[in-house]
């Protein structure tokens, strides 16, 4: 049984979590939020489990690092400056970080991979997904996730092959680009879909969250996974072993 630590207890990730640790048969070592004594958290579990904000990702790092526990990152909305972070994190302890924590979202990544690298660049991909009304950052996690899935499996940069927020006159679709739709509205927890579009064929490879407990569920299975692993940064194909 692992000791869990939960970092942005009070939220509802936090507390579906919560859930998640005891269904699993582990245990919630505590709970830190704003203002709380995440070191002391760390030093009290076997792992710990942020779903909190960019802006608090360097301190939970510190902690992290500090106490030497390893630590899953599930925060989205992370910039080059966060990476560069965590990467210098993972030089010392364990660090998952990942946009989308759901064992079906990671598999479907490894499947648009796939058939990225197997279709040719006149095979034109979008993703589209759809949250919620309260979500704040556009593209969502899981979409950028899945999109550098796709240019991996091109064998190109994400970043220089984007397009997003189309408006007006365009102009035609550049051959060999990943375009990004995002729509908000209700109670959405999570549409993802990644369309390769074809001369006269297409495929569309989905995943859609009916519940945020499977988030909770797979981010419980990457923090007990992480416990004992040497120092380096895991993605959660590995936990799947992909």
């Amino acid at each position: 049984m692992a000791s869990i630590g939960i970092i942005g207890s009070e939220g509802r990730m936090g507390q579906a979590l919560a859930r998640a640790i005891e269904a699993a048969g582990h245990g919630v070592s505590g709970g830190a939020d704003k203002g709380s004594d995440v070191a002391a958290l760390a030093d009290a579990s076997d792992a710990l489990v942020d779903f909190t904000a960019p802006a608090a990702l360097e301190a939970n790092l510190h902690a992290a690092v500090g106490a030497g526990v390893p630590i899953l990152i599930g925060t989205t909305g992370l910039s080059d400056a966060h990476h560069t972070a965590i990467d210098s994190a993972a030089r010392a302890i364990p660090v998952l970080q990942t946009g989308n924590t759901s064992l079906g979202v990671t598999l479907l990544a490894h499947l648009v991979r796939e058939a990225a690298s197997r279709l040719g660049t006149d095979w034109d991909i979008e993703v589209l997904e759809m949250h919620h009304r309260m979500k704040v950052d556009a593209p969502s996690g899981t979409a950028l996730l899945l999109g550098e899935a796709a240019a991996e499996g091109r064998g190109i940069d994400l970043a220089s092959h984007s397009e997003r927020g189309r408006d007006g006159h365009t102009g035609a679709r550049e051959e060999g680009a990943i375009g990004f739709a995002s729509l908000r509205g209700g109670t959405v927890a999570g549409e993802h879909s990644v369309i390769l579009a074809g001369e006269q064929e297409r495929l569309t490879l989905s995943h859609s969250a009916e519940d945020r407990m499977i988030f909770a569920h797979g981010a419980v299975k990457g923090a007990a996974w992480l416990i004992g692993k040497p120092a380096g940064r895991y993605g959660m194909e590995q936990v799947l072993g992909l």
